[in-house]
């Protein structure tokens, strides 16, 4: 029987693992991030909760390239090693052991959007019609020859979590339909055309920082790429930063005043953008004391 170990840390991580235990898949190994160095990690999920479920063995990890993984993934003597969802750097040492080869995952059409933050961007570039790629790891960035590709749509008025589900869904389904295949030694590898490779490149929290010169439809993109499980979009009112979580564009025809200026507080907050009106409709301020006035601006 083949031997599979499983590497992961995040929401995908839980379900792709389910995924291989419904397909009745062995796991003889999960890896699993150390909740203790997670604070960085938006979508982190401790997956080792879902291996003691299933009675599976596990091991937490602080550094994927430690000697303790190296060790115990090496005394497993794998056929697969699935990383899916690590943000850590795996070491080319533990992707050769897998005496088959080594599984990464993708939430794009491979070789399109290689690289970081893959799901912001796509809907920040206004993308609608995507893939989820499953792929051989080689030493290149989501680079190796791909195994399955399945479809989903990115609606133009999906949150960032909206999106996340739909990835989960058409992972599972691209795992469903190669899986029985991959442990019979029967995948139909297609090469990637490295020539037709774009890449993404990272993102970090400050470039959530909403720019109020922008048109009103981008700074919504921006909050609905950033928003949950992300770090979130955000302005500075009277120096504190408030993330804005959820958001909606409407037409301004009675306002008039500078982008950032807040244009009427009720429920909602009304913001004058350059060309239209935002209209915050959550919010997360660090100080709840601040009281949001009209006339007054976000930086």
């Amino acid at each position: 029987m083949k031997k599979t170990v499983f590497i992961g840390s995040v929401l995908s991580s839980k379900v792709a693992l389910e995924t291989l235990i419904k397909n009745d898949i062995k796991v003889d190994l999960v890896c699993s991030l150390d909740e203790e160095v997670s604070i960085n990690v938006s979508d982190y999920f401790p997956i080792h909760e879902i291996a003691k479920e299933n009675k599976l063995p596990y091991l937490k990890f602080k550094k994927i390239d430690s000697s303790e993984v190296k060790e115990k993934i090496k005394d497993i003597n794998p056929d697969f090693i699935f990383v899916i969802g690590l943000s850590q750097l795996i070491p080319q040492e533990i992707l050769e052991m897998a005496n088959d080869y080594s599984i990464g995952f993708h939430p794009t059409p491979l070789p399109k959007y290689r690289g970081r933050a893959a799901i912001p961007w796509q809907i920040i570039l206004g993308v609608e019609e995507s893939k989820v790629t499953l792929f051989k790891l080689d030493e290149g960035m989501d680079s190796g020859d791909i195994i399955a590709q399945h479809p989903y749509r990115i609606k133009k008025t999906d949150y960032a979590f909206d999106v996340y589900n739909k990835v989960c869904d058409a992972m599972i389904r691209a795992l469903n339909e190669c899986l029985p295949r991959m442990y019979i030694d029967e995948v139909d590898f297609v090469k990637q055309n490295h020539e037709d490779a774009t890449y993404l490149l990272v993102r970090r929290p400050d470039d959530g920082h909403i720019d109020w010169e922008k048109p009103a439809l981008e700074i919504e993109k921006l909050i609905r790429a950033t928003s949950r499980p992300y770090p979130g979009a955000f302005g500075i009112y009277k120096d504190k930063q408030v993330i804005i979580w959820k958001a909606r564009v409407e037409s301004n025809t009675k306002y008039i005043g500078i982008p950032g200026q807040i244009a009427f507080v009720n429920n909602e907050i009304g913001v004058i953008t350059i060309d239209e009106i935002l209209i915050i409709e959550e919010y997360e301020i660090e100080n709840t004391g601040n009281r949001f006035i009209v006339g007054h601006k976000f930086k």
